[in-house]
């Protein structure tokens, strides 16, 4: 498999991390708001390195089944998120995908740019079937995303996941290869 990456949309350049990113990374890793309904963070700073660090390890094995690409700004090159692909599986062409962006560019159809042309290679590239993501209930902003990149909200599982301290609920969205060729 050949890689097919790193993408370039009208504003972004979905590309692999750097250690050079690692102050962006934490700037956005280390904001409650930003993990607010994540399962991880806020992150301290020697979290993000560490984190930072495991992916540049994972970067030199090819192929791999997860893929973690940094979210830059091609405007000023700055990192300003992450977006993960994996297949889960590859006899049935099956994957999930997640994201996060910094709070400051929340809001302008970046994340939504970067989930469609995540979603294009994942299909006309990878060849998937059937690509997921879940979101908690409370997300507005991550659903609207999903839902914007064309996906169906085909589950709400209650109380399914016990994050920081508390059960949340959970949407899970989907989306077919032929639904995206369409």
């Amino acid at each position: 498999m050949e890689k097919w990456f790193p993408i370039r949309t009208a504003r972004l350049l979905l590309r692999e991390f750097t250690l050079a990113d690692e102050a962006d990374v934490h700037e956005y890793g280390g904001d409650p708001e930003v993990s607010r309904f994540t399962d991880w963070g806020p992150n301290t700073p020697e979290v993000t390195h560490q984190v930072l660090l495991g992916r540049l390890e994972l970067q030199q094995k090819w192929p791999r089944h997860e893929i973690d690409l940094g979210i830059e700004l091609c405007a000023t090159g700055k990192l300003i998120g992450s977006f993960r692909l994996r297949i889960t599986d590859s006899e049935n062409g099956l994957g999930d995908f997640g994201f996060v962006l910094n709070r400051a560019y929340w809001n302008q159809g970046l994340i939504t740019e970067a989930t469609r042309a995540v979603l294009d290679k994942a299909f006309t590239v990878l060849n998937l079937h059937r690509l997921i993501a879940t979101c908690d209930t409370r997300n507005v902003g991550s659903a609207r995303v999903l839902e914007k990149a064309g996906m169906r909200r085909e589950a709400h599982f209650r109380q399914d996941v016990f994050q920081k301290g508390e059960w949340r609920d959970s949407y899970l969205y989907a989306i077919l290869k032929r639904d995206w060729a369409s």
